[in-house]
């Protein structure tokens, strides 16, 4: 295979997950309201805290959807008959799109749980949970329902490059972005 192959397949595998990568910053940016987890506690511990909302979540997830349908609306005016690697059926188009966004902040949630289990507050640092949780969430949903996709665009044969270039880039993403955000003002902690 020429390098020119695989950096395709990278461009695309990164291209595909947008959708996935960019509802949790929204949910942020949208959020507010009424807890997801309605302030309930189990076990001595709120279930999920405070910052995951149902309107983060709604309108984090929808986010992701929309921006998804948008750049399959490009590859259209571009005349891609896969959608850039979406695929050709506008049906699955959409249902990936959701199982990527939505799946993406239940990941953030399933993390949020899972530290407040340990005992670690809202945050707090949680090495490799804060980086990688919307990744498992996403990837679990699209797994479940677009198993054939999933495994063709990140694992069959040279595809596993594509993953693992996206677990570096989402891990060295979070990062940055976190440290840029510490710096301006507009976070607490750089992690």
């Amino acid at each position: 295979m020429e390098i020119t192959e695989i950096l395709m397949m990278v461009v695309i595998g990164f291209w595909v997950y947008i959708p996935a990568m960019l509802p949790n910053s929204n949910a942020a940016l949208i959020g507010g309201g009424t807890p997801v987890d309605f302030g309930k506690s189990w076990k001595g511990q709120r279930i999920l805290g405070d910052g995951k909302t149902w309107r983060g979540f709604i309108g984090g997830a929808l986010s992701g959807v929309l921006i998804g349908i948008l750049m399959i609306g490009i590859s259209v005016l571009c005349g891609s008959e896969d959608h850039w690697g979406f695929g050709p059926s506008w049906a699955d188009n959409i249902g990936l799109l959701f199982c990527m966004s939505f799946g993406s902040l239940i990941g953030d949630m399933m993390g949020s749980f899972v530290k407040r289990r340990l005992g670690i507050g809202r945050g707090a640092k949680a090495p490799l949970l804060d980086q990688f949780d919307y990744v498992v969430g996403s990837f679990l949903l699209m797994v479940i329902f677009y198993p054939g996709w999933v495994y063709s665009t990140y694992f069959e044969g040279y595809h596993i490059i594509v993953f693992v270039m996206l677990l570096l880039f989402v891990y060295a993403s979070h990062r940055i972005v976190n440290i840029i955000g510490y710096k301006m003002g507009v976070k607490d902690e750089p992690w």
